[in-house]
């Protein structure tokens, strides 16, 4: 059986890994300065961070809509006997919905909630091409993936306050102190919504290290499979603190670096960096 694996650029997947999968992605919408961009085709997080360090307002993101997503599917639709989409999840934005009713329309279009965003959506969207190539029909793929979505494990440490503070996700208050006592907060994705589930204080690069063992080191023994670490514009040592956090505290078959797309960088800005893996 042949079938499309597909998403939504949300999943941030690097180019080298969507080819690898033979994966392709429709892009967010991202607004700038009134200006409508699409996610990673004319417009890339460097350009966002560029504009805000520049002193303009924060950009936005919007939802693909109803009607974008059915031209979508229907280029894969004749020529695949199946498409199956991993979205971002429905509690982050109303893409999975439109793109249900878009692939209404379709009798071999599948729709997957990945409840999760960037590469803990990235990891669905992988599992489903290795799942598709085993052979698996569509319907145990979506019902493999759907078990899987639960125990995929994504967090985010924030060196930076600013954006969230702008975008009226943080107080004044708390972003100042923040600044001040080096507070860096980390955010998982649970359920299906972000909820912060710790604070680190001090350096960045030392805050990185703490943050990755203590998600890490009680899993070692059983962990396997792949890891990715995701990360928006964060300093060469900072990066490298977190690939020997991974060596040391992990257990992983692969490690996969990628950088997070337009819709992370929107709303938690540079200085942000994280681990995603499947318990």
């Amino acid at each position: 059986m042949k079938i499309k694996i597909t998403s939504d650029s949300t999943c941030d997947l690097s180019k080298e890994l969507l080819a690898r999968y033979d994966i392709d992605v429709i892009p967010l919408v991202v607004i700038k300065n009134g200006q409508v961009y699409q996610d990673g085709v004319n417009i890339q997080p460097a350009d966002i961070f560029r504009h805000v360090e520049q002193g303009g307002a924060l950009c936005s993101t919007s939802a693909v809509n109803v009607e974008d997503y059915r031209k979508y599917f229907a280029k894969f639709a004749n020529d695949y006997d199946a498409v199956i989409h991993i979205n971002l999840g429905s509690g982050f934005s109303t893409c999975c919905q439109n793109a249900a009713i878009a692939a209404s329309e379709f009798s071999n279009v599948h729709i997957v909630d990945s409840m999760s965003l960037s590469t803990g959506q990235g990891q669905l969207v992988i599992e489903a091409a290795l799942l598709a190539k085993d052979g698996l029909s569509p319907v145990e793929i979506c019902s493999r993936l759907n078990e899987i979505r639960g125990r995929v494990n994504i967090s985010f440490i924030l060196d930076r306050l600013e954006y969230m503070q702008k975008g009226g996700r943080c107080s004044s208050v708390v972003a100042l102190g923040g600044k001040l006592l080096k507070i860096k907060p980390c955010i998982a994705v649970k359920e299906g919504s972000l909820k912060m589930v710790d604070k680190y204080r001090g350096n960045f690069e030392k805050c990185i290290e703490k943050y990755i063992r203590d998600f890490l080191k009680e899993r070692k023994e059983n962990r396997a499979g792949r890891i990715f670490i995701t990360y928006t514009d964060v300093p060469p040592e900072v990066l490298q603190a977190a690939r020997d956090a991974v060596a040391k505290y992990g257990n992983f078959d692969e490690v996969l670096e990628t950088q997070a797309g337009c819709t992370v960088s929107c709303h938690c800005g540079p200085g942000t960096l994280g681990i995603i893996f499947i318990d």
